[in-house]
């Protein structure tokens, strides 16, 4: 969604360009939100200074050019082109990672979601989280300690869409049912004369567009423009209708003849109304064109959605309250015109009312549509896709649920919004910017295949443990199943591969924990929801040693150090090189102070077997004496053995010809950790 009809706003100053640089050109750009050609100048600033300095990070304390990576990337970012946006955000990240603002890092991670990297934005949606952790709700989102990428990317798929004729290359979006046909909004240019162009996306500024659908509701064929009597020079976009079909409530920038800003220059966005009548020929037209009360000029208000029973206005807005970038709220339509006791400036409507954390995030909440059963809605703040995904918020006792995902095919690495269905016919229209389509935003029509019934059924668990850093899977590890209750069901380990699987049948549909331990690792918990039908539910863990020093190797765990170096024919321990590298491990050993360790000292076949034997215990036992000389016990140090040229690693045995590099392989040490 190249962000047409977004709660930011239009801004509508003009200014000259003369003799400005093309950085400040490109700032004006950008603040009139003009990303198209903000971002072309932002690249000619970038390649101007990449010239004056042979690397990027010859600029790591440049501040102005961290500035123009973020513009650039922003522009790109907000204009939905994820691909240039992450090829200036990765620059940023790489050379700015431990000062740029924890926003970066989400929007990098999201960049990364909309070019198809998703094991990378994994990784850096953690660090976000890890970042903004008691600061952003955003953080316990996307966590993924519940729900990770690949349970999205795993989601059954019950979507099959359809690209339906009306779209255009430009914008098409924001689809509404209206009686037997569907109004939609559109930036296609319908001027005879001239195109007035809205510079965010190079694109006619949106109308309301109603077309005729078919029998099966797959397909849309263009009547016209909805009303003549709602149109202006600027944006219609975003609609819902009363359950009579009589009030309709719709999106306009802040214009009635004359476009109105507020004292930044910005212009907003507001929810109108307008009644159907009839007009002096009897015919039924909108009229009575009104602002709703709640409307500011300093904060913009849009994408109404109604309930069906014509109670409750349901829209978005950045109004003072508004949790994240922009949030959905709720007013009460009252009766009879009759004001809010509490507050008579809103005549006909309550106070607006938040929906609160569960719903709403730090990021960006929009296009509500509002089902007896459901509230349905797009989000970059929830965990995702890529971009704004759908998710559906169940109706409990007049709760809203936690939101769910609907995952993919509905769902893209882009922008997916502007979700409206037929509960009971399962069918309905979703817009999306995904790769091939016809345009800009399309709409697609969609058939939802129904949630079969399920009979009773058993669940399984199996799943494996693999190593987050490296994608190794991990032997030996403990899992344990724990039921609501807190009980440990079953305990079992991983095998060679580090797969496990669980013995014992389980119910369909219900919540377990799953904990993996290992000594030399951080424990890990997750929560398992198990599937709706009868078989197998699979579960993928992901574990990190203890510290970055800690590896496991051929089913050991070690601590991994440089090269420890010695004289020739010495054994004693060089306070220049070797004691910087040792003193590594007595800081881990402080760290951790019930480890326990062996030392293994290696040499390679030149010299005598005898030599090389003698050679390699007196340095295993020098480098002991170092560690235990540092504070650390004596009894922390299970043994100190040299095995001088008996266990070489590979073929460079006596007699063979081998490089100094081969050699260099077979004179090692090696910390053996026996216990944590």
């Amino acid at each position: 969604m190249k962000n047409t009809v977004t709660i930011l706003m239009l801004c509508a100053t003009v200014f000259s360009y003369a003799q400005k640089s093309s950085t400040e050109r490109a700032d004006r750009l950008f603040d009139r939100m003009w990303y198209k050609e903000a971002a072309t100048l932002y690249e000619y600033e970038i390649k101007k200074l990449d010239k004056k300095n042979d690397t990027f990070s010859v600029n790591s304390s440049n501040d102005e050019y961290e500035r123009i990576l973020k513009r650039a990337g922003d522009a790109y970012f907000f204009n939905t082109d994820m691909k240039n946006a992450n090829r200036f955000y990765d620059i940023l990240i790489s050379n700015y990672y431990s000062k740029v603002e924890s926003e970066y890092i989400f929007r990098y991670a999201l960049s990364l979601e909309g070019i198809g990297k998703f094991r990378e934005a994994k990784r850096w949606m953690k660090e976000f989280s890890k970042r903004t952790l008691n600061t952003d709700d955003r953080s316990d989102n996307l966590n993924q300690k519940e729900i990770t990428i690949e349970d999205i990317l795993n989601i059954e798929p019950r979507y099959i869409l359809k690209n339906v004729s009306i779209n255009t290359k430009n914008s098409d979006f924001g689809s509404m049912y209206y009686k037997d046909k569907l109004v939609y909004s559109s930036a296609k240019d319908s001027s005879n004369y001239h195109t007035r162009i809205y510079h965010w996306n190079e694109q006619p500024f949106l109308d309301m567009y109603i077309g005729n659908l078919n029998e099966t509701e797959s397909d849309i064929k263009e009547i016209g423009v909805f009303s003549n009597n709602l149109k202006t020079r600027y944006h219609e976009a975003t609609l819902a209708f009363s359950p009579d079909q009589k009030k309709v409530y719709f999106t306009r920038n802040n214009y009635d003849g004359n476009l109105h800003r507020d004292d930044k220059g910005t212009n907003h966005l507001k929810l109108y109304s307008a009644e159907l009548r009839k007009n002096n020929d009897s015919l039924l037209t909108w009229q009575n064109v009104k602002e709703l009360p709640f409307n500011s000029e300093d904060y913009s208000v849009g994408h109404p959605t109604v309930s069906s029973d014509g109670k409750h206005l349901y829209f978005v807005s950045d109004m003072p309250g508004s949790i994240g970038a922009t949030d959905i709220f709720v007013v009460d339509i009252l009766e009879n015109n009759t004001s809010n006791q509490k507050d008579s400036t809103f005549t006909g409507y309550s106070k607006p009312r938040n929906l609160g954390e569960k719903v709403n995030t730090a990021g960006r909440e929009m296009f509500p549509y509002i089902t007896d059963d459901a509230l349905y809605f797009a989000s970059d703040g929830h965990l995702g896709l890529g971009g704004l995904d759908v998710y559906e918020s169940k109706i409990e006792d007049n709760v809203f649920q936690s939101p769910k995902n609907l995952g993919a095919p509905l769902n893209s690495e882009l922008d997916d919004f502007g979700f409206i269905v037929k509960e009971k016919e399962n069918r309905g229209f979703v817009s999306s910017n995904r790769p091939n389509g016809k345009g800009d935003d399309d709409i697609y029509s969609f058939v939802r295949l129904p949630e079969p019934e399920q009979p009773p059924c058993n669940q399984e668990i199996r799943g494996y443990v693999s190593n987050t850093i490296t994608g190794e899977r991990i032997s030996n590890v403990t899992i344990a199943l724990i039921n609501e209750n807190g009980n440990t069901i079953e305990t079992t380990s991983t095998d060679i591969s580090g797969a496990f699987k669980f013995n014992t049948t389980l119910d369909c549909s219900t919540k377990y924990e799953i904990k993996a331990s290992k000594t030399g690792y951080s424990p890990r918990e997750k929560s398992v929801l198990t599937l709706d039908e009868s078989g197998e539910t699979v579960v993928a863990l992901g574990m990190e040693t203890l510290n970055e020093l800690i590896v496991e190797e051929d089913g050991l765990l070690k601590i991994k150090i440089g090269i420890i170096y010695f004289d020739l024919d010495k054994s004693n321990i060089r306070l220049n090189d070797a004691a910087i590298e040792l003193n590594k491990i007595v800081l881990l050993m402080h760290e951790y102070p019930n480890m326990v360790i062996k030392i293994e000292s290696h040499t390679d076949s030149r010299g005598s077997d005898e030599y090389n034997l003698n050679l390699s215990d007196s340095r295993a036992k020098a480098t002991r004496d170092y560690i235990i000389s540092q504070g650390i016990d004596a009894n922390r140090i299970k043994s100190a053995k040299g095995f001088g040229e008996t266990q070489l690693i590979n073929k460079c045995s006596n007699g063979v010809s081998c490089s100094e590099t081969e050699h260099q392989r077979n004179r090692r040490s090696e910390f053996i950790i026996v216990k944590m």
